[in-house]
């Protein structure tokens, strides 16, 4: 339905670049007003320029969600500026690849502060505000969640974590009238793909082609997946005609998940 979310006030981490920008830009197309929240200057002033073609122009906030000030500072300038909030999109997150035994502490306590911690602490933020608004929270977790695999340890571990985090808070969410999902997406053809793809060529020996086949071949896919994908799931999930889907993950991987769930 065109214009179903006019009105409304979406607020979507990780939204300057890759599958967060087309989920702005979705929202923003069906008359939302997005709120795009990222830590790079340069990201956000491109994803401005994107999402405002689709509709009205996104307000961009520079923050650092691996920390609670970061967080405070976004939920404060938007409880400012609209004073609600009706849908939380969390898709910040870049955890990195690489063999198992190379991977420094570092890295294990970075992608877990923006991907789990980051998504915890929006969703309590802005509880109140989604609660009043009868609002939508979709996390965007990732396919590795339960496909896990030997060069993606932290990735597959903190999107399993985001997912049964979300799974509680849906229990929550059924109290207080607030839906709760997940979308795992599989392979996406995003900047974050191919930095991926970097990483585990240099854990691996293989080349970035070999791996960039193997990423369809491999499970026998058409395609790679597109950002528009993740974005189309996101935008239903979050609309009325969703209402009773509460607590769920969905893959959005042309099948590559085999397992039955």
């Amino acid at each position: 339905m065109p214009g179903q979310f006019q009105g409304k006030v979406v607020v979507v981490t990780g939204g300057s670049r890759g599958i967060g920008r087309s989920v702005a830009a979705a929202f923003a197309k069906e008359g939302a007003q997005t709120v795009i929240v990222s830590s790079s200057d340069s990201n956000l002033a491109s994803a401005k320029a994107t999402v405002a073609k689709s509709g009205a122009e996104p307000l961009t906030i520079n923050a650092n969600l691996k920390t609670l000030e970061g967080c405070q500072q976004a939920f404060k300038t938007v409880q400012d500026k609209f004073g609600r909030c009706d849908v939380l999109v969390n898709s910040a997150g870049a955890t990195r690849a690489g063999n198992f035994v190379d991977l420094p502490d570092e890295a294990w306590m970075d992608g877990y502060g923006l991907k789990l911690f980051g998504c915890v602490r929006m969703c309590r933020l802005f509880w109140p505000m989604l609660k009043a608004a009868n609002g939508h929270v979709v996390n965007i977790g990732g396919g590795a969640a339960r496909s896990p695999g030997a060069d993606f340890s932290i990735g597959a571990s903190v999107n399993a974590a985001m997912g049964n985090f979300s799974k509680a808070l849906s229990q929550l969410g059924k109290r207080d009238g607030v839906n709760v999902n997940v979308v795992h997406p599989g392979a996406t053809e995003t900047e974050r793909f191919y930095e991926l793809i970097e990483q585990r060529s240099k854990a691996s020996g293989k080349s970035v082609d070999d791996l960039k086949k193997e990423a369809t071949a491999k499970d026998g896919l058409r395609r790679l997946g597109q950002p528009e994908d993740i974005a189309a799931l996101t935008l239903f999930l979050c609309s009325e005609s969703a209402r009773h889907i509460q607590g769920t993950a969905i893959a959005v991987d042309g099948g590559s998940t085999v397992g039955y769930y």
